[in-house]
């Protein structure tokens, strides 16, 4: 009777017509291991697949965004903010910035104040429009940035979706009524607009000459912000 086979792997007796059982199978011997420059070939095969992935995934990142607008030298000329101008009091000093010209962005701006001299108070609003022309910025456009915890600051302060303006529209601000920023994206182009109202000191009794500040409230506000940067965007299409 044969015995079995030692698990320490001694081999099958040499003499005699002793044969492995039916139940092992014989398997084939190893193959040697392939040539290191095979492995090297396979990483390629693997790296170049991941980076056609990738490449794909981010494709609508690094293609260049669909331009709609233009950038102009003068912008106070377009950025009349007929609307604000109602609902504050008066904006009749301009203060325009042709801003840069660059082969990846453009930008320009405009400031629009009150009359400091016969008002009670500091009126400020501007806006800034962002010619993205090498990558798209709607990755970037949700995240806050330097310039909104300078000016909007304190837990309260959030982004709140503005719909039907431009492909993605969002408004944050500080204080019941008296500051907010719109900012829009579409295509390749994001508009920033600030309103900002400083009513200044409440010590002493307030300059019986000077016209009191309007109050508008926030909703009036982002209305009137919200209309002229339509007409803002209309002025600026490219036709």
């Amino acid at each position: 009777m044969i015995g079995e086979p030692e698990l320490d792997g001694e081999q099958w007796p040499a003499t005699g017509r002793a044969e492995a059982p039916q139940d092992v199978v014989l398997r084939e011997p190893l193959r040697p291991p392939a040539r290191p420059w095979q492995w090297v070939a396979a990483a390629v095969v693997v790296t170049s697949a991941l980076w056609a992935g990738g490449f794909y995934a981010f494709g609508d990142r690094l293609a260049a965004p669909e331009i709609r607008y233009r950038v102009t030298e003068d912008l106070c000329a377009q950025f009349t903010a007929a609307a604000l101008d109602g609902v504050v009091g008066g904006l009749p000093k301009t203060a325009p910035r042709a801003g840069l010209r660059h082969p990846a962005l453009d930008w320009a701006s405009c400031a629009r104040e009150n009359d400091r001299a016969v008002s009670a108070g500091t009126v400020h609003t501007s806006v800034t429009v962002e010619l993205h022309k090498k990558t798209d910025p709607a990755a970037e456009f949700a995240l806050d940035v330097p310039a909104n915890r300078i000016f909007f600051y304190g837990d309260e302060v959030g982004w709140n979706p503005v719909p039907g303006l431009g492909e993605q529209a969002m408004v944050t601000g500080s204080g019941p009524d008296d500051s907010l920023r719109l900012r829009v994206r579409d295509g390749g182009v994001v508009f920033t607009v600030d309103v900002m109202i400083y009513r200044g000191s409440s010590e002493g009794s307030p300059d019986p000459t000077l016209a009191p500040l309007p109050h508008p409230g926030r909703e009036t506000l982002l209305a009137a912000a919200v209309e002229d940067t339509r007409a803002l965007m209309a002025a600026l299409r490219r036709s």
